[in-house]
């Protein structure tokens, strides 16, 4: 479907807004393909319609056309399509947002719109997952990644972690991190790997760099850090037990600081997705350490996981990809759904979904 092709295009530079593609044919003919553009930028339906006589033709979209509500920033789609004189139109989705849901498809059969919902249903719904989430529950979706030997170990005793996995597996993680919203890591990987947590894929910095969240319970990382020196805003977030004055360094070094959890030993992480999914933050690309991904996975906030794993053995003493208490029984242990297996250069990626969220597109 062009119009998946469309929105897939667009992820990662729509804002807040959610990534739709729409096309518009006439007897088989392609008149005209778009997609959402960056806020304040048109939505996928006007994109397509603009310039085009579309009377009589009909248009697919990946989720329903947006309707009138209050502090709406674009003019509706729905009344766009009504006015371009389109007699049919194929939506995917219905959107879930509770300002829109329904109320577009019935705006458009009300005036005349043949509508016929579900076309490209299970496609786009694994596309829109992170809007699908967040408009569900409030919460980000949320992606765990970790680099691994065969043997799950993500450094050695020595703590040594340069390079696990391959170049063609590092590219393909700085593209995970141009699209998503947000990358996650915890004190450890901060202090041990001194990361920037920019997004460059293929070599060249993205235009768009994502909001960066460091989790430090307890004040450990350095605000002189190369976190705090790269482009794009940064988060610490930490609890009360961190120093004021490790606080109001990381201030100094221009990131925002939340304190989550009170006197807890450990960041509330549901606390701050809460926080993350309040600032219109959808996705969460988590790259560890492995105190972070175990604290994930033990509260049940992984929606899905990408594994790389290279085809090295670390042996005893080196470092687990996931810690934390893990499953006692093995019938305990979070299961992937939907697997996928891939070569990367000389790596294995296995991903997967995994959690109790799913997409209600039926």
């Amino acid at each position: 479907m062009k119009a998946i092709a469309a929105a897939r295009a667009a992820r990662g530079v729509t804002g807040t807004n959610p990534w739709v593609g729409a096309v518009i044919v006439r007897a088989d003919n392609e008149l005209a393909v778009g997609a959402t553009q960056a806020s304040p930028g048109p939505h996928a339906e006007a994109d397509a319609l603009a310039g085009v006589d579309a009377t009589g033709a009909e248009m697919y979209v990946t989720l329903e056309p947006c309707t009138p509500f209050e502090g709406k920033r674009t003019p509706p789609c729905a009344q766009a399509i009504i006015d371009a004189g389109v007699a049919k139109l194929h939506v995917a989705l219905e959107d879930p947002d509770e300002r829109v849901r329904g109320r577009g498809i019935a705006m458009l059969r009300a005036a005349g719109v043949d509508v016929v919902l579900g076309d490209g249903a299970g496609e786009a719904g694994e596309l829109l997952r992170p809007y699908l989430k967040h408009r569900e529950t409030a919460l980000p979706y949320v992606i765990a990644k970790f680099a691994a030997s065969l043997d799950g170990k993500t450094a050695t005793a020595a703590g040594d972690s340069k390079w696990i996995t391959g170049e063609a597996a590092r590219d393909l993680a700085h593209h995970q991190r141009a699209w998503v919203d947000a990358v996650m890591v915890g004190r450890g990987t901060a202090v041990m790997d001194d990361p920037e947590l920019t997004a460059r894929p293929g070599g060249r910095t993205a235009a768009k760099q994502p909001f960066r969240v460091i989790v430090d319970s307890n004040g450990s990382v350095d605000a002189g850090g190369r976190l705090f020196r790269a482009d794009g805003p940064t988060l610490v977030a930490t609890t009360a037990a961190s120093p004021e004055a490790w606080r109001d360094a990381i201030r100094d070094a221009g990131a925002e600081v939340v304190v989550l959890g009170g006197g807890a030993e450990k960041v509330d992480l549901r606390g701050l997705l809460a926080s993350l999914g309040a600032r219109g933050v959808m996705s969460v690309w988590a790259e560890g350490g492995s105190g972070l991904l175990g604290s994930l996975f033990e509260a049940e906030l992984v929606d899905e996981l990408w594994a790389f794993l290279a085809p090295k053995i670390i042996g005893d003493g080196g470092l687990a990809a996931v810690g934390g208490a893990g499953a006692k029984v093995v019938a305990d242990a979070p299961m992937l759904r939907e697997v996928v297996v891939e070569r990367i250069g000389d790596d294995v990626l296995i991903r997967g979904f995994t959690g109790d969220w799913s997409p209600q597109v039926g």
